[in-house]
């Protein structure tokens, strides 16, 4: 295997390992759900993106043909985590799950809770 071939792994690798901690300690860290899912669908999926890439052209060059399995694995992760995390922020929607006070847009919460559309016009 070329250097360039093995810098190209480790810089994925290490990439993949910083998305995929900042996203763990963000999930860890922020205050609501809402603000969890950030870590987990953004930085994680980027992370093992990055993670399933190197291993996709390690596998790649040591075989010496083409490894599916890592292609099929990334683009279920890219597929489903937007799906998983819509569904789990509608959820805590209809939970009464309380953002943080600083979070804008809590009046279309409130809205959403009850079906209603995000321009009709407050009934006094």
């Amino acid at each position: 295997m070329s250097f360039y071939t093995e810098l190209l792994i480790t810089v994925l690798l290490v990439i993949g390992g910083v998305f995929l901690l900042v996203g763990s300690i963000g999930l860890a860290r922020l205050p609501d759900i809402f603000t969890r899912l950030h870590g987990p669908t953004k930085a994680t999926t980027l992370g093992i993106t990055g993670i399933l890439l190197s291993s996709l052209i390690y596998q790649t060059i040591t075989q010496s043909r083409f490894s599916v399995s890592e292609l099929l694995i990334t683009l279920f992760l890219l597929i489903t985590a937007p799906v998983a995390a819509n569904m789990i922020a509608k959820t805590a929607l209809h939970r009464d799950n309380p953002a943080i006070p600083r979070t804008t847009g809590q009046s279309l919460m409130s809205k959403i809770r009850t079906r209603q559309p995000a321009d009709a016009q407050e009934e006094d």
